[in-house]
């Protein structure tokens, strides 16, 4: 498990829902979008990371 990794993927979903949250308010369905394809990022990586520790785990 890598800590950096994991961190970077919290604020790439943090990002995403700042930009999901400015879309709204400001009615711009580009940011909206862009805010969640951030957040499906995020959640890609954090399942990556899930994998490499179940491997290592699974190794150990």
């Amino acid at each position: 498990m890598s800590i950096e990794d994991r961190m970077k993927a919290t604020a790439k979903n943090i990002e995403g829902k700042i930009q999901e949250a400015a879309g709204e308010i400001t009615g711009d369905p580009k940011d909206k979008s862009e805010g969640r394809a951030k957040q499906a990022e995020a959640k890609v990586r954090h399942s990556v990371e899930n994998v490499k520790d179940d491997v290592k785990r699974a190794i150990d």
